[in-house]
């Protein structure tokens, strides 16, 4: 008898926390390689020592981006201390202007200003339009910004516009635009954004089950993978 109702007891203090706490009633999600995530074979190598990396790769032409660059910044900030997010922007896409943007900022980060500067891209993109890409039909601009036009841009985080493009035009950026093109190409992307996990994974939203909470999880999943947890 006594053991009866220590089991009833227990019984109700566990529905008792559940009903406080309904995401304890869902069963965790069965992630599936092949199916939510993409194994990368060969794994690429990551820039961090020590670090699980999180890269988004991304345009500020992409408008899929556009929407989700808010989640990128919430998936940024609930990561571990042991992983870091990164961006490798994309260029398969010129006819939006993609290889412009994608030299601006691997320009913007060489300089030391692509974090402070990175939101309002896609704003200057998206909703003031001082580089947009479509008028007000909906239609392609013609002619596109320019990277002079986005150096005038980033005058407002302290780089001299004629300083920027000169960057812009060097050789490093140059090479470091092929760099983010074999990257792009050796982990398999085909759309615009994709995470990859430490460059050993690949996924988005629609294979993590179409939103980016789920994608969010998936990501921490994958990190805790890495970590071996």
């Amino acid at each position: 008898m006594k053991r009866l109702l220590a089991l009833t007891a227990l019984a109700v203090l566990t529905t008792a926390a559940a009903a406080q706490n309904p995401a304890s009633q869902q069963a965790a999600p069965q992630w599936e390689a092949g199916k939510n995530y993409f194994v990368i074979d060969p794994p690429q190598p990551t820039q961090t020592p020590g670090k699980i990396e999180v890269t988004e790769v991304f345009s500020y032409g992409c408008p899929a981006c556009n929407f989700a660059h808010t989640y990128i910044d919430s998936l940024r900030k609930h990561l571990p201390a042991n992983a870091q997010m990164d961006y490798v922007p994309a260029a398969f896409n010129p006819s939006e202007d993609w290889v412009v943007f994608q030299r601006a900022y691997l320009t913007a980060k060489a300089l030391g200003i692509a974090e402070k500067s990175h939101d309002a891209m896609f704003d200057a993109v998206w909703k003031t339009k001082e580089l947009g890409i479509y008028d007000a039909n909906n239609r392609i601009k013609s002619p596109l910004p320019t990277i002079e036009d986005v150096a005038r841009f980033y005058a407002k985080y302290g780089v001299k516009p004629d300083q920027f493009v000169a960057t812009a035009n060097s050789f490093t950026i140059n090479t470091r635009m092929k760099q983010a093109d074999a990257y792009v190409k050796a982990t398999g992307v085909d759309q615009t954004p994709t995470i990859i996990v430490n460059g050993k994974y690949r996924l988005t939203t629609v294979s993590a089950g179409g939103n980016w909470d789920k994608a969010e999880q998936l990501v921490l999943y994958l990190v805790n993978k890495e970590s071996g947890k």
